[in-house]
């Protein structure tokens, strides 16, 4: 058993050397690329409208506020200054997405952003975003890579199609620092000792983002309010939660397998799926020994079986907002046919650890 079970670790080390290295190169250099263009596209903004500043500066051969969706899909949070005179509010009326009410006693002429605060004093997430979309637009005809650049149309986001090859979704947000959401407070869960309050101490300072984005679990219901809503992001915080450990390689393996075997028709499954599970997987195995070298591939194997049974079920819980479902608005027959890919690469990486070297 622990022979079979070192074989299996030697193969997975294998292919983070190989496979997930070139991939995370790969994936660098694009980023490189589409940033020069989007800082440029930003850039143009900011002189016509001096209230949306880029924030995407490179920190340690990172961008922040970049997330990537997979190799060739982007999303670029721009963070927007002064929340100051507006409360959080998420009553768990709209899963994933929560309000920024004008504080009581404060006008709307106090804020920066006065036109985008509706008669009931919400700031509009929809109208900042329509504001935002526009002066895109009109930066993508100036800047000097117009001839590589276009928005992507039919949509209230704001996207960019660069070199025909990759989109970029330029998202206006918000940094919410020193406050929790209500939505998430039975996080940490009390029986289980990961993560020690340390580092839930640290993951709640860290704290989310508020983003100006079309929120999935109200397709179909949009009346004014939730379109005025704004949708809830742990990036950050998640990223702290699975530092240590083997868990940023086995969360790199789980990438690069579904880049390469699970991007399928009806798009089911994206990398924030594998992130979600490997928290969930931090749960079920909360010591630090778990997450040795040595137990890669029980981890590797625990999280494809978790996604399995995800897909089969039709539900994957979002992690801090367990309410929101990941999958909700997929294709059922995308979500079955991505359990039967899963299930075929997990058997062969399980059976065969060597059929790795062709995966």
């Amino acid at each position: 058993m622990i022979a079979a079970q070192a074989k299996l670790v030697y193969h997975l080390n294998k292919y983070y050397n190989e496979k997930c290295q070139a991939r995370k190169a790969a994936i660098a250099k694009t980023i490189r690329e589409v940033c020069k263009v989007v800082s440029d596209v930003l850039k143009e903004v900011e002189v016509q409208e001096p209230r949306f500043i880029s924030s995407l500066n490179e920190m340690d051969n990172r961008y922040e506020g970049l997330e990537v969706i997979s190799p060739t899909e982007f999303e670029v949070v721009l963070y927007l200054n002064q929340m100051g005179v507006f409360n959080f509010v998420d009553d768990g009326s709209l899963p994933g997405c929560a309000v920024l009410k004008l504080s009581d006693g404060r006008k709307s002429s106090m804020s920066l952003w006065v036109e985008f605060i509706t008669a009931s004093g919400y700031l509009s997430a929809r109208k900042i975003r329509s504001r935002f979309q526009t002066l895109v637009a009109q930066a993508v005809d100036k800047c000097s890579y117009r001839d590589v650049v276009k928005m992507v149309a039919d949509t209230s986001e704001v996207k960019l199609r660069i070199r025909d090859r990759y989109v970029v979704q330029i998202t206006p947000a918000f940094k919410c620092t020193g406050i929790w959401p209500r939505s998430a407070a039975h996080w940490p869960l009390p029986h289980i000792p990961w993560p020690g309050p340390n580092r839930v101490a640290e993951v709640k300072a860290e704290g989310f983002n508020l983003l100006s984005k079309e929120c999935h679990s109200l397709a179909g219901k949009q009346s004014s309010a939730e379109s005025d809503a704004w949708v809830l992001q742990f990036a950050e915080a998640e990223n702290r939660l699975q530092m240590g450990g083997c868990r940023k390689k086995c969360l790199s393996i789980l990438k690069t397998l579904r880049d390469r075997h699970l991007e399928l028709p009806g798009q089911p499954l994206n990398n924030y799926h594998m992130k979600t599970l490997v928290s969930y997987e931090c749960e079920k195995h909360p010591r630090e020994s778990d997450w040795d070298e040595s137990c890669l591939g029980d981890r590797l194997n625990g999280i494809l079986l978790q996604l399995i049974s995800c897909l089969q079920c039709r539900r994957c819980p979002h992690y801090f907002l367990p309410n929101l479902d990941l999958f909700q608005g997929k294709p059922h027959s995308a979500l079955e046919n991505a359990a039967k890919q899963t299930w075929r690469l997990a058997r062969e990486i399980l059976t065969n650890p060597k059929s790795l070297e062709k995966l």
